[in-house]
């Protein structure tokens, strides 16, 4: 696709990167995010990817807004609660960015629906704190061959990782977690300090980008781990399970 005028200064910061350009920002341009999970997480992964000029972002959420999101979920404000989340995000990124096509479903995915939404995807962003969702998620990704970012946070620690099913070597989400783990862990009952959800979301989105772009070393085989006590990042290897029941031989 050729890029007007306006949009050519829109992303002209990042049009300077030699590493992206103009073939990487017509990438962006040409690319298709479902962003699962409008809260903490998602709000600045979908703020940066809509200012960054992905092109369709699919924005799924069954829940609205509530006082309570407001400490860490920055898409949403207080004129919001009550509302669904997906309207109130994409009132948000559109006023932002209203070059890019905002999609939304405010209904949980399931089954062919689910299959569907991935498979329309370049890259699907994984937003969400419920684990079933998850399982569910990674499931339609390695079997339609879609990139996954997941990533987690609570209290003061957060991880980010790369489930990418086009790489035959690369685990999945299943190969990092047996269904049932940690599936209490949710920031209604344990809390999370409101910057490290900025801290982790932007890394998904930076993934995300490097992914449609081709830029860079991605974080496939990885999990990164980040202390917000301490500031410390450690970046750990992942093998991929060959006995995983999802993406094993």
């Amino acid at each position: 696709m050729d890029m007007n005028d306006e949009q050519l200064l829109r992303y002209s910061r990042q049009i300077m990167l030699p590493e992206v350009d103009v073939a990487g920002q017509e990438k962006l341009l040409e690319a298709t995010v479902l962003i699962v999970g409008l809260g903490g997480l998602g709000s600045p992964a979908a703020l940066y990817l809509a200012t960054a000029g992905v092109g369709r972002l699919i924005l799924c959420d069954h829940d609205r807004v509530d006082l309570s999101n407001l400490q860490r979920q920055i898409v949403h404000s207080q004129a919001g609660i009550g509302r669904l989340k997906v309207d109130s995000a994409a009132d948000t990124l559109a006023g932002i960015n209203p070059d890019i096509t905002l999609e939304r479903i405010p209904h949980r995915l399931e089954g062919d629906l689910l299959e569907q939404a991935v498979s329309r995807s370049t890259v699907v962003v994984d937003a969400t704190d419920n684990f079933e969702v998850r399982f569910e998620l990674n499931r339609a990704c390695v079997r339609t061959r879609v990139p996954l970012v997941s990533a987690a946070a609570i209290r003061w620690e957060g991880q980010v990782a790369l489930f990418d099913a086009r790489d035959p070597e690369s685990p999945c989400y299943r190969c990092l977690y047996a269904e049932g783990d940690d599936g209490a862990l949710n920031c209604s009952e344990n809390g999370v300090i409101a910057p490290l959800v900025g801290v982790i979301g932007t890394c998904q989105a930076m993934e995300t980008i490097k992914l449609i772009t081709g830029v860079g070393e991605t974080l496939t085989g990885y999990v990164l781990y980040f202390d917000g006590k301490r500031m410390e990042w450690r970046r750990l290897r992942l093998p991929k399970d060959p006995n995983c029941p999802v993406c094993g031989d």
